[in-house]
């Protein structure tokens, strides 16, 4: 019993001592590399976006948490149309600097502006009053410019007073702009958009603004904790 034991352990430790590998430096030959699919370069790190780690959501009662989905529903719903209205404002001002006669410009800004409109509005009809003043909002996060200044760039003075008079009948300012660090129903559209980004609920477009989201957070929440 007593051989029998000892072979089994002399067996054991030459067993282990086969299966060890002398591990290398990593500026070493035998540095490991990654292959990734669909490219030939090999690695030895993969490259990741930035990342953000959310928090579980807290709310002081009902109200806020009710507040906050039904704010999540609104925003998830119009930030397609600003993001499509960004895209299309891009692409406006890539062929204009392309025309060089201000006559040929002018008409083309007319003819890509009835377009957005009719491809705008059939929608936006549908849309309440919190839910235009949301998509008001994320235009401005969008391109950098109020509703109100894009159109009076895009048309004319008379035209952007005009839509804005119209606006204010439902309680809507064209010339809202987005605020995340200053207004705090601002940095909850601020959060839904980040949290949907990365569910993939969304399609990312990055905003024009200059402000970070994670220093947004740690803002609010110590504010959240003081009251």
């Amino acid at each position: 019993m007593k051989k029998q034991l000892v072979f089994w352990m002399t067996f054991l430790v030459t067993l282990v001592g086969w299966s060890q590998v002398k591990e290398e430096p990593m500026d070493s030959i035998a540095e490991k590399m990654i292959i990734i699919e669909g490219d030939s370069i090999l690695r030895s790190a993969i490259d990741i976006g930035e990342v953000y780690v959310f928090g579980k959501l807290k709310f002081d009662d009902y109200k806020s948490k009710l507040r906050y989905y039904v704010l999540r529903r609104k925003t998830l719903k119009v930030y397609p149309y600003a993001k499509m209205a960004a895209e299309r404002l891009v692409e406006l001002n890539d062929s204009i600097e392309k025309i060089t006669k201000k006559r040929h410009r002018k008409k083309y800004t007319k003819k890509i502006q009835k377009y957005i409109e009719e491809e705008f509005s059939a929608e936006l009809k549908k849309l309440t009053r919190t839910e235009g003043q949301i998509l008001v909002k994320l235009i401005h996060r969008q391109t950098g410019s109020t509703a109100f200044d894009l159109v009076k760039e895009l048309r004319s003075g008379w035209r952007a007073f005009w839509y804005n008079t119209t606006a204010k009948m439902f309680n809507i300012s064209i010339k809202e702009e987005f605020h995340p660090d200053q207004v705090h129903e601002d940095y909850l559209i601020e959060d839904i958009l980040q949290r949907a980004f990365a569910a993939d609920r969304l399609e990312r477009q990055e905003t024009v603004l200059d402000y970070d989201y994670a220093t947004l957070t740690d803002k609010w929440g110590k504010k959240s904790k003081k009251q």
